[in-house]
């Protein structure tokens, strides 16, 4: 009857294990993640609007119908990006993901305040080079910190109407992803004396 026991209970110990592995190691070796089937779709550091979801063409699980969807793969290998969404009506969201589809940051125009939703997204390293000035560190900045070097932002706009949707799309189509360039024309300590 123990060795019955000692049986059941290894058993289910080891299937905890098997499963708890399997479950951390899905992600890493998933070959069709949401930046792998949105790579063909997407240009690099630009925003491109996401096909409407459709029954079994979906371009990536769960999408909702009632929204309008876009996508900006980043690279931050040649500088901080500079994202701007004009918001929608009803409701706009932005959510930020690594390469390995872990999301790190969301905001809404809720939360935003503003017609538009601008921030920085750069890499630690990006962000400590930033020098101390106060236009830099002021409050209405938002910078925004990415674990990693490569992603993905998706944005999302409500249509709380069918015949609202061209008005969601147009407000998705108007934002902006790009690598921000340096500011050459302010002058430098030197240069102020």
């Amino acid at each position: 009857m123990i060795r019955w026991l000692f049986a059941i209970l290894g058993g289910i110990i080891l299937g905890g294990v098997v499963h708890l592995v399997s479950v951390l190691a899905l992600p890493r070796i998933a070959t069709q993640d949401a930046y792998a089937r949105l790579a063909p779709l997407t240009k690099l550091n630009a925003v491109t609007q996401l096909p409407a979801a459709q029954p079994g063409t979906a371009p990536m699980p769960y999408m909702d119908p009632a929204f309008a969807a876009a996508a900006c793969k980043y690279d931050l290998s040649a500088g901080p990006i500079k994202l701007a969404v004009p918001v929608s009506q009803a409701y706009t969201s932005v959510s930020f993901y690594t390469r390995n589809d872990i999301a790190y940051y969301a905001i809404n125009d809720r939360s935003a305040g503003r017609k538009v939703i601008e921030l920085d997204l750069m890499t630690k390293e990006q962000k400590d080079a930033l020098p101390e000035d106060e236009d830099i560190t002021s409050a209405d900045r938002l910078i925004i910190e990415s674990p990693s070097a490569t992603g993905l932002i998706i944005m999302r706009a409500l249509a709380p109407e069918p015949g609202l949707m061209m008005q969601a799309k147009a407000s998705l189509a108007a934002a902006t992803c790009k690598v921000e360039q340096p500011d050459t024309t302010s002058a430098t300590p030197q240069q102020k004396r």
